[in-house]
């Protein structure tokens, strides 16, 4: 059970993939949980979601002022003030992270939303975790007892994610997608091969130029190359051909060891999961290459397979070819714990922390320095998780003064963030400043989940919350 706390609140989710452009804009209220006593997000109700539309680009690099004129127009659209939107994430994704201008996006997101949506480009776990909150995270908590995995099949990659009672343990990347081969719209006719479409069409001796017209007999090949490639990822087995696999591998998957033998049911996102979805229901897809590459064969090709379309009709998730959106807007920002430490407001927002390492109760005192003193030399800030074990009172005051003693030794010009599960931010705050007379810089953040990521965000206070936000993610966690 929750109560609100706060007014309506807008979040905003951006996806720059290799074949479309989407905008999620939703409002929801921020609640305390009356039973764990947590901040969290709650009646969520999306209140503008445009089509989506092609990602432009020119040559092979994003078109980036088309894309900032196109994010203008749905905002104006949505009649949404940037400076109203209280958290969210975007994302260039697939092949369009691969542009060497890429980054561009996260200058066009930070100049219209400053801090409050944090942009990111070509992290592929942090995609497929996002994926799979978005799409299977409802019928992944329904089936409790028994694993699921989702691909997330877009333009230019497949992003793999594990999960079980919906909580995301392993997570994956191939370049396996639809526009790796590009062709003239209604034809097979080539016009454009990225560098993994031309080491798959060498590997199968099939013609690389422009102009080539690809005959019936090729296309089942290089279609049944892609399903057996996904369908050898979703089993675990290694590939026959090495060199191909380390070609098309970004972030290896792994099915966790103690995965159990539960059959794992598999699902589909992104805009090649949503055609096959199309398909098994009956519904007409588009015509013949309808949009300039070989998304609607292999969605067809996926069906057709017995392992990868096994569960399609039977488990349909939600969030299907939005499903990366979905998971930007509703799932890639926490809410700091009410009681974090943080005595000096003006120092948020802190943006792209790198997390450093974890401080365990059971640290050395040695480790203990070196870690703060790795900390203290960030040019512009660190942030270092904090586990303890059995949370008392005791625990936190000896961490506290533990802390305080590495602190008082070690000049800081910039601040330090110190991230945790529990709910300790005040206490061990005023602890490890000895309760204010150490004049450091140090904001504690509670009530966060642990996760596997390179980089936090900690937004600024605004309505009364703080916003986290975590990227840089890693294959092989526990998720919270």
């Amino acid at each position: 059970m929750a109560v609100s706390f706060d007014n309506s609140l807008r979040f905003v989710g951006i996806d720059v993939g290799s074949t479309t452009t989407s905008l999620l804009v939703v409002r929801g209220r921020l609640l305390r949980n009356c039973v764990t006593g947590r901040n969290e997000w709650g009646d969520i109700e999306p209140v503008f979601r445009p089509e989506p539309v092609f990602t432009p680009f020119v040559d092979q690099r994003l078109d980036l002022p088309e894309i900032a004129r196109q994010i203008d127009a749905w905002l104006a659209a949505a009649a949404l003030e940037p400076a109203a939107v209280a958290a969210g994430g975007a994302l260039v994704t697939g092949l369009a992270a691969r542009a060497d201008n890429a980054r561009g996006i996260k200058e066009i997101i930070r100049g219209r939303f400053q801090q409050a949506v944090v942009a990111t480009a070509d992290d592929p776990c942090f995609e497929s975790w996002l994926a799979f909150m978005g799409n299977c995270l409802s019928l992944s908590r329904a089936h409790p007892e028994r694993p699921v995995i989702n691909l997330d099949i877009g333009g230019g990659t497949t992003n793999l994610a594990w999960g079980q009672a919906g909580a995301v343990r392993r997570c994956g990347c191939y370049f396996i997608g639809a526009r790796h081969v590009q062709v003239v719209p209604g034809t097979y006719v080539v016009r454009h091969l990225s560098e993994f479409g031309h080491a798959l069409f060498q590997r199968l001796q099939i013609p690389t130029q422009a102009g080539y017209e690809l005959n019936p007999a090729d296309l089942q090949r290089v279609l049944q190359q892609q399903v057996d490639s996904l369908t050898h990822i979703v089993r675990g087995e290694p590939w026959s051909d090495r060199e191909l696999w380390s070609r098309l591998c970004q972030a290896e998957f792994h099915r966790p060891e103690d995965a159990g033998q539960a059959e794992p049911i598999i699902t589909l996102s992104g805009g090649v999961g949503e055609l096959a979805y199309r398909l098994v229901q009956g519904r007409a897809l588009p015509t013949t290459t309808a949009f300039g590459d070989l998304g609607i064969d292999l969605a067809r090709a996926i069906v057709d397979s017995p392992e990868l379309g096994r569960d399609l009709a039977r488990y349909v998730p939600a969030g299907l070819g939005r499903a990366t959106v979905q998971g930007l807007t509703l799932h890639s920002t926490e809410i700091a714990g009410s009681t974090l430490f943080l005595p000096h407001p003006e120092l948020l927002p802190q943006v792209d922390l790198p997390i450093l390492g974890t401080l365990y109760e059971t640290i050395s005192d040695t480790d203990l320095h070196s870690l703060l003193e790795l900390a203290g030399k960030g040019s512009a800030g660190a942030a270092l998780r904090v586990q303890l074990g059995p949370i008392t009172a005791a625990s936190v005051k000896h961490f506290g003064e533990r802390l305080a003693q590495g602190l008082q030794s070690l000049p800081w010009s910039h601040p330090l963030v110190l991230l945790t599960a529990g709910n300790i931010g005040k206490t061990l705050g005023q602890y490890a400043t000895r309760w204010g007379r150490l004049q450091v810089p140090l904001i504690v953040v509670d009530e966060v989940p642990d996760r596997p990521a390179q980089f936090a965000t900690v937004g600024e206070l605004r309505n009364g919350l703080v916003p986290v936000a975590f990227h840089g993610l890693g294959t092989s966690w526990e998720s919270d």
